[in-house]
């Protein structure tokens, strides 16, 4: 499975939510699977999108057809777009499907590794990470995938803000110790994204 992840600041509020919703056009095409998205929580005017595909000849194709009718109605409603595509490499939790319908937070965490520690990281979001964040009430369901440059998404649903809240303040520093995570990563951002139920496809 590939996954699109799109994060822009947007200066036309209004226009952008008309826009995304014209994104419903994505139904029907060969190999798209869902999409989703919403604000950010900490930073204002930043939305998220996150689209999957079934392989990336299906997306590939789609660029190359229907790709810019959808987006031209979204033209001048936004900024600083930065778009990367991930390889889905395993769950966090179990049966990762792109459904949005039941939860109202995403947690999205972008990582790049030092080249000699993608071994040791990979293996502990599997050992040390995975189990902690499937144990946690409230976190739904989640995925690790690739980009190349040895870049990591993590991705994670929520029930609420509230529960994410809970896991971050109980969990993450002792975790973080465990995993060696300072010593894998080079750079770390992430962010917080409210889902917007009409983004949803």
């Amino acid at each position: 499975m590939l996954v699109k992840w799109i994060r822009c600041t947007v200066v036309d509020r209004r226009g952008f939510e008309r826009g995304q919703r014209k994104w419903a056009g994505l139904l029907g095409e060969p190999g798209f699977r869902g999409q989703g998205g919403g604000w950010s929580r900490q930073r204002p005017g930043v939305a998220h999108t996150f689209a999957f595909w079934e392989s990336r000849a299906f997306y590939d194709s789609f660029m190359a057809r229907s790709h810019d009718r959808l987006a031209a109605t979204q033209a001048g409603t936004f900024k600083d777009s930065q778009v990367k595509l991930f390889e889905y490499r395993f769950d966090v939790k179990t049966g990762f499907e792109p459904r949005f319908a039941d939860s109202d937070l995403i947690r999205v965490a972008l990582c790049r590794i030092h080249e000699e520690r993608v071994e040791n990281f990979t293996l502990m979001q599997e050992k040390v990470w995975n189990p902690a964040m499937a144990g946690s009430p409230g976190m739904i369901r989640g995925m690790f995938a690739e980009a190349p440059e040895h870049e990591f998404l993590i991705l994670s649903m929520w029930r609420s803000a509230a529960e994410h809240g809970k896991y971050r303040t109980e969990r993450v520093e002792r975790l973080a110790l465990r995993a060696q995570t300072e010593a894998d990563v080079a750079a770390l951002t992430g962010d917080i994204v409210e889902l917007e139920p009409t983004w949803t496809v």
